[in-house]
């Protein structure tokens, strides 16, 4: 089995919807909620690294470690380069990613990621997609794309619709090629440990900068991807506040 654990970054400052991470969800945090769904997956730990004391104490009261990390960080990814730290852990270590506002998350996702990344020793961190089924999904900048090599390390990232079927849709008819590798991405990631390391001292090159997509760092300075395809998306996290009422749903019926 696949030794790993699970980082959780989480800040209380949200633009689509304040106070995200302490939203109440069946009488306990949104933040504390996806942990609980973290630690049922087969991680030998379970943090959340966060820069809120509110966060830090509500974890804390709940039974799971807690990590108060900077408050200046520009993304999730620095704030765990920050948590493997103050772990220190060593260079192999694989440490799952997983976002604060995900409290449907499937466990089983979680632990598959990290053996996937094991079994890749040229991958420095490995993600999830899944086939793109609907042109709606493929034509919207929202739906981020992956394409692949035929040994599943990415290519590219884009909100563009990739890979572009040249044929199918000269007619400029918005349409799905029959049996196009169109990957829907997820955004879970697995990382060793000395990547992380490293990150924070990467540069930010320009496919990341016009794209706004924190992972082409990764490939911008040839760090390796590996893309385990799954069959379909696990549930939504939460964005907005229809998807935080959806979530309450879904934890007081346990429909999940």
């Amino acid at each position: 089995m696949t030794r790993f654990i699970v980082v959780i970054p989480a800040r209380l400052s949200s633009s689509r919807l304040p106070n995200k991470a302490m939203a109440d969800i069946a009488g306990v945090p949104m933040v504390v909620r996806t942990a609980q769904r973290a630690e049922q997956s087969q991680a030998s730990s379970v943090y959340v690294a966060t820069d809120d004391a509110s966060i830090y104490d509500a974890v804390s009261h709940h039974g799971f470690n807690a990590l108060l990390t900077r408050t200046d960080h520009p993304s999730g990814t620095d704030r765990l380069a920050e948590a493997v730290e103050q772990l220190g852990l060593e260079d192999d270590a694989i440490i799952v990613n997983v976002q604060g506002d995900e409290p449907l998350i499937p466990p089983a996702m979680i632990t598959e990621l990290a053996g996937c990344l094991a079994t890749q020793p040229d991958a420095a961190l490995a993600t999830c997609a899944c086939p793109i089924q609907h042109a709606d999904q493929f034509f919207d900048p929202g739906v981020v794309k992956v394409v692949c090599t035929r040994e599943h390390h990415a290519l590219y990232f884009s909100r563009a619709p990739i890979p572009w079927a040249r044929d199918a849709l000269a007619d400029g008819q918005q349409r799905l090629a029959h049996k196009l590798p169109a990957l829907h991405h997820i955004g879970i990631y697995a990382y060793r440990a000395a990547f992380l390391k490293q990150f924070p001292g990467l540069n930010k090159g320009p496919l990341e900068h016009f794209e706004s997509l924190e992972q082409l760092r990764a490939l911008e300075n040839n760090y390796s991807i590996f893309v385990q395809v799954v069959p379909s998306l696990p549930a939504p996290g939460v964005d907005t506040a229809a998807d935080l009422e959806r979530v309450r749903r879904a934890w007081s019926e346990q429909t999940f």
